[in-house]
């Protein structure tokens, strides 16, 4: 689809006025996503934008909410997160951290103690990772690290971050797509 093409079936479908774009990485497309944010924006919709962090944002307009992930060692994907993104971070932004184990959560605790994540952005949250090949269990079953401990890690060190779940892996089977 064209970014004209994209839009007009925002304007269609998007009743509400909220708008929230993702992917795979959506920012790949930034020479054609930002200036359709920006008319999505003029039109008086409300933009969140989900991203992995690894591509600029710079461009992206202020008003778009971001909510942006920083990679963990455990994803495979440690260090692809770009830092001068964070400069591109309002305090109505969020930053996501999705945890493995005990070593991703020391490098999100030390990460967002370095950076001051909790004065630069909205909320900083800490997700349990899921399992890549979930059972059909609706439970903590199918997370690689057991929400309970990570909040008791969260409550031990005081940080002020939130303990953020896939709602829709505990609500349908975990591994139903398009919920």
């Amino acid at each position: 689809m064209s970014a004209e093409e994209v839009e007009q079936a925002v304007v269609k479908l998007a009743t509400g006025g909220l708008v929230e774009i993702t992917g795979g990485e959506p920012m790949l497309q930034e020479r054609e996503l930002v200036p359709m944010m920006e008319r999505l924006l003029r039109l008086g919709y409300t933009l969140l934008l989900e991203t992995s962090g690894e591509r600029p944002l710079e461009n992206v307009p202020a008003a778009v909410h971001k909510i942006v992930d920083v990679k963990c060692p455990g994803s495979g994907e440690g260090g692809t997160f770009r830092m001068s993104n964070l400069t591109a971070l309002t305090t109505a932004d969020e930053i996501k951290f999705v945890l493995a184990d005990r070593a991703d959560y020391e490098f999100a605790r030390d990460f967002t103690r370095q950076h001051g994540l909790e004065y630069k952005v909205r909320d900083v949250l800490f997700s349990p990772a899921f399992l890549k090949n979930p059972g059909p269990e609706r439970d903590t079953a199918n997370c690689q690290l057991d929400p309970r401990v990570l909040a008791e890690w969260i409550l031990q060190d005081g940080l002020n971050v939130r303990l953020g779940l896939q709602i829709h892996k505990f609500i349908w089977e975990p591994a139903t797509k398009g919920v």
